[in-house]
């Protein structure tokens, strides 16, 4: 089998798009101007943030100005949370037991503040009862965080009924969607969230990037002090080239998204078909309805994740392990143990991502070596 490159981890991150680099060069060069100036040179790159708020803005049918650009998914989601808490006087949080670890670590912090954390539980296909977050709001609580799409096993929650319950309890409601922007319809009005986190290098833009969408009228705390930017809420000078980046990123991610999610789809549904026809003792984590288009998070039985990981990358595939162990505690991935996925099985554990570059002649190839792979693996194996 002739060797080939194939990427299979797009839900880490995605390669930057040609006419996304395009569209940022020219900021990385001679329109250098900082935007707080009041001369051309920074008047053109106000109005190229503005252009890219706008074009984020569109993605998810908000206001333009409800958009506010930060560093990361990661810190959208800690001033979702951190801004809030310290604007609201009450102490009582609600989350699920699957979320990232941006949030999760977050509100392990503040519970360390004197916090209270309710985490709900999800069934085995990873979704929240949306009948077990009404009963867990109480009087005190200030703030419900639940992600869209989770991102190892791509489950989709029901965030518009989630928001409606927290609503009714005159409770805020923030949604991380790191995962789920560019890769399923966002529509934040229909959805009635407060706030959402999003990241640019999950939809084809450049990492170092992300954004926090704040409904207008939702007052949370700043997430840094200093100057004007950002409406006053998050001082520094801003990132040009990358707001750029993720503005061009987000218009064709509107424009071909119909298009992405049928090639995902036909894609990994194909995947999944060729997987458990021709490779035996494999089971698929998470439902195969309420799910990430590209996303496909498989088990298999008697072998380690990494070692099936390690030899695919010598074949030049790309993937991640679902285990998602920590260096230091060495545990499996807390998403598979709360689905109930047995622990000995978390270790075998692989999660495919699917992408607008990625080929038929793509997936065969994976096929045909991970057919190879677990073979070789199991008649190593001690527990065949």
């Amino acid at each position: 089998m002739e060797k080939r490159n194939v990427y299979l981890d797009y839900s880490a991150t995605t390669p930057l798009k040609d006419e996304v680099l395009e569209a940022m060069m020219p900021y990385l060069k001679e329109k250098y101007g900082n935007p707080s100036s009041i001369y051309s040179k920074g008047i053109e790159n106000k109005e190229a943030i503005k252009t890219s708020r706008l074009q984020i803005s569109k993605l998810i049918n908000s206001e333009k100005d409800e958009i506010y650009f930060t560093g990361s998914g990661s810190e959208s989601d800690n001033w979702a949370i951190f801004g809030t808490a310290s604007s609201l006087r009450c102490k009582h949080i609600i989350t699920s037991n699957i979320e990232h670890h941006a949030v999760l670590n977050s509100l392990e912090h503040l519970e360390s503040q004197g916090y209270e954390v309710t985490y709900l539980k999800v069934n085995e296909q990873g979704l929240i009862n949306p009948d077990d977050l009404e009963k867990a709001i109480k009087d005190d609580t200030i703030l419900v965080t639940i992600m869209m799409a989770n991102n190892e096993i791509g489950t989709i929650q029901p965030i518009k009924k989630l928001a409606r319950i927290a609503h009714d309890k005159g409770v805020l409601f923030h949604c991380d969607a790191v995962q789920a922007l560019g890769n399923i319809p966002i529509d934040v009005n229909k959805l009635g969230v407060d706030m959402m986190s999003f990241s640019a290098h999950k939809l084809y833009g450049p990492k170092g990037i992300g954004a926090l969408f704040i409904k207008d009228g939702v007052e949370i705390d700043n997430l840094i002090y200093g100057g004007a930017q950002e409406n006053g809420k998050r001082a520094g000078t801003e990132n040009v080239p990358s707001i750029v980046g993720f503005g061009k990123a987000s218009a064709l991610a509107l424009s071909g998204l119909t298009e992405h999610i049928a090639h995902c789809l036909e894609l990994r549904n194909y995947f999944a078909d060729r997987l458990f026809e021709d490779v035996f003792d494999t089971h698929v984590n998470g439902t195969m309805l309420d799910r990430l288009p590209g996303n496909l998070n498989i088990s298999f039985d008697f072998i380690e994740g990494e070692a099936i990981l390690m030899m695919l990358d010598y074949m030049g595939i790309s993937v991640s392990t679902g285990s998602a162990c920590s260096s230091s505690s060495g545990s499996p991935s807390h998403v598979l143990s709360a689905i109930g996925v047995p622990e000995s099985r978390t270790y075998g554990t692989i999660r495919f991502s699917i992408g607008d570059f990625t080929t038929k002649e793509d997936i065969d190839y994976v096929i045909d070596a991970i057919k190879d792979i677990t073979k070789k693996l199991k008649e190593l194996s001690p527990f065949k």
